[in-house]
């Protein structure tokens, strides 16, 4: 290869490349960059967010636009969810992905059925609530499958984190 072919070539490579790498570099937002609203939402990635990837930052970005018009109980429930799957194990995170994924694998009006049984466990008492979650937590794994068919005792179950993790959780 002749050395004009040779810098063309490592040229046309730099010219091409060179718009992707700013862009993934201008992508990247510091965490000193965001504002005093996005900081505050998202305080719980505040030792990790500059380690991010630039798309996944984007993303909370953008998901931050739509929470800072939230009411503040709502802001905080966001808040502590991300905060509790921050505190997860990998096998936690792995765990919850994969009840996730079958919820979403299930039929709408099932999706529905369960997503109202965790509103009517939501809607108990506290003192109701952590007896059904003791019940939950004394049976089997194929009790708990029955008792998920049958959408447990008064048609409230805990949701999936509550069931693992002792936290309330959304389906």
């Amino acid at each position: 290869m002749s050395m004009f072919r040779l810098v063309l070539l490592l040229s046309l490579a730099l010219l091409f490349g060179l718009p992707a790498t700013l862009h993934a570099q201008a992508a990247a937002h510091p965490w000193q960059s965001l504002t005093p609203a996005q900081q505050d939402l998202l305080s719980p990635l505040r030792d990790k967010w500059d380690t991010l990837p630039a798309h996944r930052q984007d993303h909370l970005l953008e998901k931050t636009t739509q929470w800072v018009t939230l009411p503040p109980a709502k802001r905080e429930e966001i808040r502590e969810r991300i905060a509790r799957w921050q505190n997860m194990t990998p096998e936690q995170r792995a765990e919850t992905r994969q009840a996730m994924a079958r919820f979403h694998r299930l039929p709408p009006a099932r999706q529905q059925q369960l997503r109202a049984a965790f509103e009517r466990f939501h809607q108990l008492p506290s003192s109701q609530r952590e007896q059904l979650l003791q019940q939950w937590q004394s049976k089997t794994p194929a009790e708990r499958k029955q008792w998920v068919h049958h959408m447990g005792p008064g048609g409230a179950i805990p949701p999936p984190s509550m069931r693992s993790f002792g936290r309330r959780g959304h389906p």
